[in-house]
């Protein structure tokens, strides 16, 4: 993949390496050690309710369709 190929605005937004770990250390300095665990539980938590409330609607939806064709 030539460098050509990909967008310039988006070269520009993504962090190279430097960035991240500037990032990760700001991340550790303004939550602290034992915080980080508890905010990447939360987050996962988050993920998992909107995954689940997902599916919910898409079943409501098949089901609704099913009835839809037996009607």
């Amino acid at each position: 993949m030539s460098l050509l190929a990909i967008n310039p605005q988006l070269l520009l937004s993504m962090p190279s390496g430097g960035e991240w770990i500037t990032i990760l250390i700001v991340v550790v300095v303004l939550f602290g050690g034992k915080k980080i665990p508890e905010l990447a539980r939360g987050i996962g938590k988050g993920i998992r309710e909107f995954n689940d409330a997902k599916e919910g609607v898409k079943s409501e939806i098949e089901a609704g369709m099913k009835e839809k064709e037996k009607a």
